[in-house]
């Protein structure tokens, strides 16, 4: 028997009804299994990219936040080294994954302020290619001196570049390098210009430096606290604004009135734009977590690094603060990349 046509479009609407809901639970299935994914993040072994050769300081405290976050994530943390082109090559490297969490970048200002300055062509973009997740430590940076140099403090080096900027030189562990950048600012502080000597890395500065075929040389506070304990150079100023918890006994730029003489190496979890929002909280909870920790403090702090936590929109605002102040630096002391 025939049902009377005034049910007819009813059955229609009914039948319409049930198949979009079909439709709407099938198109459910995978985004279902993707939030449920990410927030089971992470299931497998993450890579941190880091993109410095092994020993340095930045290799070391990334290589003890992965050992942390692995023990925190119950998840491998395996630390994948891929140095070159001042940072260019790991960060290269990590613009071409997906951005799914499991492949990360230990940045820092070379990757994504200072090579952005002085390289238009990275295959990568520092703000259009990463999102970062958190600051995790920062590295200051010094000023020294050969042990023979006779000069102790800011105001005799002021005084002697100033004087005869043909007798002097400073050396940095790379073209382009926070080292390099860190000495152009002091020099512009100061008033002067003294010839840069680029080395590969900062063992060879340090030991043209303990030689004396420099007088003085721009580091990290992690590779002069051994020559300063052994005598073999002389601290003149570390370039942040408060002391270092390392060395307290030796003065900033901005105690003998060079205030804006502010830079460090801060040492920055970065995820690929595009990763998912509750996998870089997730990350980014975590990171606050290890920070926090007493043993995860030491352990930077007996590295020459200071434990310092910003989060993900501080730490953003650091880079684009920081962008046009390198491009600046950049521009005023000619710094071209090799």
């Amino acid at each position: 028997m025939n049902a009377p046509r005034s049910q007819a479009p009813q059955r229609r609407w009914c039948c319409a009804v049930l198949a979009g809901l079909a439709a709407c639970l099938c198109m459910a299935g995978p985004a279902l299994a993707q939030a449920q994914a990410q927030l089971a993040y992470p299931t497998r072994p993450v890579t941190l990219v880091v993109p410095y050769p092994p020993g340095g300081s930045a290799d070391t405290v990334g290589r003890l936040v992965g050992q942390r976050l692995s023990e925190e994530l119950g998840q491998p943390v395996l630390i994948d080294n891929r140095p070159g082109a001042g940072t260019a090559v790991g960060a290269a490297f990590v613009a071409k994954a997906s951005p799914d969490g499991y492949t990360l970048l230990l940045g820092s200002g070379s990757t994504l302020t200072m090579n952005p300055a002085i390289r238009p062509n990275l295959p990568y973009d520092a703000l259009g290619s990463f999102e970062p997740v958190a600051i995790v430590a920062r590295i200051p940076l010094i000023l020294l001196a050969n042990k023979n140099v006779p000069i102790g403090n800011v105001k005799e080096f002021a005084s002697a570049v100033r004087a005869a900027p043909d007798k002097y030189s400073y050396a940095s562990f790379g073209t382009g390098t926070s080292s390099h950048f860190t000495g152009e600012i002091i020099l512009q502080a100061v008033g002067a210009k003294i010839m840069h000597v680029p080395y590969r890395g900062s063992a060879p500065a340090m030991t043209d430096l303990i030689g004396g075929q420099v007088p003085f040389s721009v580091d990290t506070v992690t590779a002069a606290i051994p020559q300063l304990k052994g005598g073999k150079v002389k601290a003149i100023a570390v370039t942040t604004r408060q002391r270092s918890s390392q060395l307290p006994q030796v003065p900033t730029f901005a105690e003998a009135g060079y205030p804006e003489v502010d830079a460090d190496t801060w040492i920055m979890v970065v995820a690929l734009k595009g990763t998912p929002a509750p996998v870089r909280e997730r990350l980014e909870k975590t990171l606050a977590k290890i920070v926090a920790t007493p043993q995860a403090q030491a352990a930077l702090q007996a590295q020459g690094a200071e434990p310092a936590f910003a989060g993900a929109a501080a730490s953003l605002a650091q880079i684009e603060r920081e962008l046009p102040l390198m491009r600046a630096v950049a521009r005023r002391a000619n710094i071209q990349a090799d």
